[in-house]
């Protein structure tokens, strides 16, 4: 038995790897972690940029560099030429006895005026130690932007996991293989399980690599699994329809693409909405992976509340498969 779905496995992966869509969204999670560390900042990261001439003075750039990212060019015409550049950083830059601020013009207020504070304050000697400021700490450690991208990522890969079930599926009916398959020695069930994993599989490695690549290798990937576990049942049935529904790849992608609404919706209402207007998305089971995810990278997750959601997430798939249970069969007859 297990040897027979691991050869549909297997046919399964050598197909994918063909297809360029299919092979697109195996190594989706890869392409979205990266971008995901290139477009997001540090949390501590400063929206000031400041450029300096290398050796004028070492004590100034070191001191800036509490306050502000600071980049140092060799003399006047590299700073200016960076500072002409379309993102913004201030020079600052000596003129005789002193020094003075070189802008573009497009810089905001706020940015001019804190270059000059920092520069008064330098000249006032004035340290980080002289604040009497209380600095208080609400425990997050990464951006709140590179949260978000990455639980919209994880999700997407449990959601992408349904799209290649049906595309291998198309490609089973486009090879006429797929009724064949009744006169072999391979049950409904062994055929049913060997096309869903590589849509639970690709999922799961996708959401390791993406934890692991964005920085959130130590949160408790084990909670997080099972919530696209759960999340990957519900694209595997949906994949079976669209499979067995459409004749060509790109039919079968368009339908699939429909559990984007629902996903997009749930993360929105998560995001922006109060909490007792979210009640009205309970219905979403993106919604509980969504947020059983955030908890688990915001590292605050409890085992009981992930089983709760993950529960949540079961029962409504298992809602759907009693709705759609009857076009599968009738698929594979």
């Amino acid at each position: 038995m297990i040897r027979k779905i691991w050869h549909i496995l297997w046919r399964d992966l050598r197909v994918s790897i063909r297809d360029f869509m299919a092979l697109y969204i195996m190594v989706f999670p890869i392409i979205f972690a990266l971008a995901i560390n290139a477009f997001t900042p540090s949390i501590n990261d400063t929206t000031i940029n400041l450029a300096l001439i290398e050796g004028d003075s070492p004590a100034q750039a070191e001191f800036y560099r509490q306050f502000a990212k600071v980049e140092l060019f060799p003399d006047l015409g590299e700073v200016q030429r960076r500072v002409e550049k379309r993102d913004n950083i201030i020079g600052i830059v000596p003129d005789g006895a002193g020094y003075y601020l070189l802008t573009q013009g497009d810089e905001s207020e706020e940015s001019v005026e804190y270059a000059k504070l920092l520069k008064s304050f330098y000249d006032l000697e004035i340290d980080i130690a002289d604040a009497n400021a209380e600095i208080i700490e609400f425990g997050r450690t990464v951006p709140p932007i590179k949260k978000m991208l990455t639980n919209l990522a994880v999700l997407l890969t449990a959601t992408l996991g349904g799209m290649l079930i049906a595309f291998n599926i198309v490609e089973e009916k486009s090879d006429r293989t797929l009724k064949a398959i009744q006169v072999t020695t391979i049950s409904r069930r062994q055929f049913i399980v060997g096309k869903s994993l590589i849509g639970i599989l690709v999922p799961i490695v996708g959401g390791i690599l993406i934890l692991l690549i964005t920085g959130f290798g130590d949160v408790n990937i084990g909670q997080s699994l099972l919530l696209i576990f759960a999340l990957s049942l519900l694209s595997m049935l949906i994949g079976f329809v669209e499979g067995i529904r459409n004749d060509d790849i790109m039919s079968a992608a368009a339908g699939v693409k429909l559990i984007f609404l629902p996903l997009i919706a749930s993360v929105i209402a998560f995001e922006l909405l109060a909490v007792k207007w979210q009640r009205f998305f309970y219905w979403s089971p993106f919604y509980w992976a969504y947020k059983g995810t955030d908890a688990v990278l915001s590292n605050s997750a409890s085992w009981p509340d992930i089983l709760i959601y993950t529960g949540i997430i079961v029962v409504i798939t298992a809602a759907v498969y009693l709705i759609v249970s009857p076009k599968i069969r009738k698929g594979l007859e």
